[in-house]
């Protein structure tokens, strides 16, 4: 059976379970540009850079952005994201047997998130920065997700083929940042209506589950063999 020679993993969404505090802080960007985002505009920003955040919420206001909006609109937006209870950031269910099972075998495994350093690094450390050799934040690379240049970038950090890299990514932007870079790829869908990107394959086609709850190592490498072909 072929194993993946790298795991990259997503975070937010993907690790942690924290597409809701950046909901709370995206709907509040969105209602200081003038006009709150509807549910389906939010979706839209899932797995976004904070620039394609902000270019939605003003298009969608109406608002026209300068240069000088970027910077202060960011401070306010990652302002509030720290201000949310660090509490109510939770790591999923599931999340711990891979985690620790795949080290063992001397799995290289990656966090690669569109967050920037300073505000994902209290989020690494709290699913346990130990388990990874690395990691990469949307402000480190030339292009966020959905470029596939952070995929492009950690492939080349490990030393392997991207096609020989597996992904795990909950939104439709970051499952076709992976793809585009060329790995394999295992969506986690948070919401039933988020795209599934051709060549992607749902965890749930592969396991039944819509996360992955009990999932062991051997697991994660079955998956990889199936996928992979």
């Amino acid at each position: 059976m072929k194993n993946p020679l790298a795991i990259f993993w997503d975070m937010d969404g993907t690790l942690t379970d924290s597409e809701p505090l950046w909901e709370e802080a995206t709907y509040f960007l969105s209602e200081l540009l003038g006009k709150r985002l509807t549910p389906e505009q939010r979706q839209l920003t899932v797995g976004s850079t904070f620039e394609n955040t902000l270019r939605i919420c003003a298009e969608t206001a109406g608002v026209e952005l300068t240069p000088e909006d970027y910077p202060k609109y960011q401070a306010l937006t990652f302002t509030k994201t720290r201000e949310l209870p660090a509490e109510r950031l939770a790591v999923f269910p599931g999340i711990q047997n891979p985690l620790t099972q795949l080290p063992r075998d001397d799995m290289a495994m990656f966090v690669t998130t569109n967050t920037v350093r300073h505000v994902a690094d209290s989020a690494i450390d709290t699913v346990g920065r130990h388990f990874f050799v690395d990691t990469i934040c949307g402000d480190e690379v030339a292009e966020g997700k959905p470029a596939p240049d952070m995929y492009l970038e950690a492939a080349r950090r490990a030393g392997v083929d991207p096609a020989d890299a597996l992904v795990f990514e909950d939104s439709t932007t970051g499952m076709r940042a992976a793809l585009a870079a060329g790995c394999q790829v295992i969506g986690l869908p948070e919401y039933a209506q988020m795209e599934v990107p051709e060549g992607a394959v749902s965890i749930e086609k592969l396991s039944g589950n819509k996360h992955l709850d009990g999932a062991t190592a051997a697991d994660v490498y079955d998956w990889f063999a199936r996928i992979s072909g």
